[in-house]
């Protein structure tokens, strides 16, 4: 069964169930970024694979060969020009996140590329990601003045507030694998992509026989201390939709954008 929920153009969100395994794949043509329907399909899909009770497993990747996420869409956050349009936006970063730690399915992430902002966040929130070489890693939020703020506690949780620190403050540097891996971000780091596919069926296939009720279990535990999520990323969503309207946002925003533009017209 496949459901497609967006057109190629814009970017397209699709689940496929085989043998009590979905796998859940997104795509858009500006680096695989995440623009705010995006979101809300993602969000939709892994709650609608997690209340799914022929599915044991949700295997997370993106289409393509560049990057596997390059977090929010750039031309959204241009155009947002209120705080509540803000909030609203990064709402969808918090849904994402939430539904990814409420459901009762374990969450494969393929790391095929590297990671940008939100990107890391959909790593971190996975129960288990499996990545190749060359899949690096950066939350670049800090320097288009915001802030990793949704996408915060999910990192942190996942290697620690050191090295969330590291990433947060030096925000225009990029973590290769091995450092993704030595942190925890990264459950395993491939030297290919064919290894990588590989461990990702072997891995797969066995959860997929594996006892639903000791899955629901063990992510009950993986995730305990989280309850308040709900409330906390929703305020983190405030957080950002406020510094995203500032002056110096708006500058670094419309800066990215320029260059963008001139680089198409070359």
């Amino acid at each position: 069964m496949i459901i497609e929920v967006k057109d190629v153009q814009e970017g397209y969100v699709k689940s496929e169930k085989h043998n009590h395994v979905t796998t859940i794949e997104f795509f858009h043509p500006q680096g695989n970024s995440l623009p705010g329907k995006m979101l809300a399909d993602l969000a939709h899909e892994i709650v609608y694979a997690g209340n799914d009770k022929t599915v044991n497993v949700i295997i997370l990747r993106s289409a393509g060969t560049g990057a596997f996420c390059g977090g929010a869409s750039f031309d959204e956050l241009a155009a947002i020009t209120t705080e509540a349009q803000g909030k609203q936006f990064f709402s969808g970063f918090a849904n994402v996140i939430n539904a990814m730690r409420k459901c009762p399915k374990l969450i494969i992430a393929r790391i095929h590329g590297k990671c940008v902002g939100g990107g890391v966040g959909l790593a971190a929130a996975a129960d288990y990601a499996i990545a190749v070489e060359g899949a690096e890693v950066k939350l670049s939020e800090l320097s288009v003045g915001i802030g990793p703020f949704v996408v915060g506690p999910a990192v942190e949780r996942k290697i620690g507030l050191s090295a969330f620190s590291q990433l947060s403050i030096d925000a225009t540097h990029w973590r290769n694998g091995d450092w993704a891996r030595r942190k925890g971000l990264f459950a395993e780091l491939h030297p290919t992509l064919e290894s990588m596919e590989e461990s990702i069926e072997r891995l797969s296939n066995t959860l997929a026989h594996s006892s639903v009720e000791a899955i629901v279990e063990l992510k009950k535990v993986f995730w305990k201390g989280t309850e308040h999520w709900d409330q906390l990323l929703t305020e983190r969503a405030a957080i950002s939709g406020k510094l995203v309207v500032s002056e110096q946002s708006k500058h670094a925003l419309k800066k990215i954008l320029d260059a963008r533009a001139k680089a198409k017209a070359v």
